[in-house]
């Protein structure tokens, strides 16, 4: 099941009163625009009737190994691999180990 976070704050990627590059300029207009980002544990197959005799406590095998980097996703696109991180002591976060460079080609 993925664990979703919703990202809705600004940055820029120059410092306050400088001119911003040309094409970062540019691209203001969409810092602002909210994106789903999903963290993907791991992922399994099943029958419904298997998944309708899943109860309190039931454990669901995953297709990935303990301490095997997650896979994080933008707006259902992978753009990174990453190590689940303790935030606090009720929040999970997300370290990036690894960013996926998009395959454009086609």
């Amino acid at each position: 099941m993925p664990i979703e976070a919703e990202f809705t704050e600004s940055a820029t990627p120059f410092q306050s009163g400088d001119a911003p590059p040309r094409n970062a300029r540019d691209l203001e207009a969409v810092y602002d625009i909210p994106v789903t980002v999903s963290a993907v544990l791991g992922r399994t197959t099943m029958q419904v009737s298997q998944l309708l005799k899943l109860g309190r406590g039931a454990v669901v095998e995953l297709d990935r190994k303990l301490g095997e980097a997650i896979d994080v996703y933008v707006n259902n696109r992978l753009v990174a691999r990453g190590e689940v991180v303790m935030v606090d002591d009720s929040r999970l976060g997300i370290t990036m180990t690894e960013i996926v460079k998009a395959d454009r080609g086609g």
